[in-house]
């Protein structure tokens, strides 16, 4: 990791002031393969306060110096939406025993150097000082491997998961909606989740 950034873990509403740069950084990383995410300023704000608001969610923020360079965030299952919940209410999942990790953003000139992992054991360090939880989950988009704004040289993070313990449960699947860079209206998108087992 460069000796310039340092790894900060804020509770809900400790992260407001900086929501406008959490904001631009969402919409940057966003807008690459597989996400393709035209966002809007005051969407992201909205998004960014549900977290704020949310019992037991955090931010961790990836700082170099002042500035915001990377951001993920986590909270109980429990609280999010019921596009995220759905899948696991109706495979029997106690929802009170999982905690859900929302993005990882990160510039792309700071990644390869252990940013990445320190955000999810950040997150699960977080998950267990709340106690409770039995698994940590996330859910990823899914892309055909032909799509056309699919890059020459695009690897999934299928491997970086695996590696930091996950497994992937294609059978808990939603979908979210949102407009991409070439649609002219918004479209439901599909994703799936992976998850992993925690220690009290």
């Amino acid at each position: 990791m460069p000796m310039t950034v340092e790894i900060r873990s804020l509770s809900g509403i400790d992260a407001a002031p900086f929501f406008d740069d959490l904001s631009r950084l969402r919409i940057t990383i966003f807008r690459a393969f597989p996400y393709l995410y035209d966002g809007s300023f005051d969407y992201e704000h909205t998004y960014l306060s549900t977290y704020a608001k949310a019992e037991g969610a955090v931010f961790v923020l990836a700082m170099d110096g002042e500035k915001i360079v990377g951001m993920s965030t986590g909270m109980p299952m429990i609280a999010e939406t019921d596009e995220v919940k759905a899948p696991f209410l109706a495979a029997g999942h106690d929802l009170e025993k999982i905690f859900y990790f929302g993005e990882s953003v990160l510039m792309p000139e700071y990644r390869g150097h252990g940013v990445g992992v320190r955000f999810f054991e950040e997150r699960e360090a977080h998950a267990k000082r709340l106690g409770g939880f039995e698994w940590c989950t996330f859910c990823a988009v899914e892309r055909p491997t032909d799509h056309p704004r699919r890059p020459a040289d695009y690897v999934p993070l299928n491997d970086f998961w695996a590696k930091r313990g996950y497994a992937h449960h294609p059978e808990l699947c939603t979908a979210f909606t949102w407009r991409d860079l070439d649609e002219d209206a918004e479209s439901p998108k599909p994703l799936s989740f992976w998850m992993k087992r925690i220690a009290a």
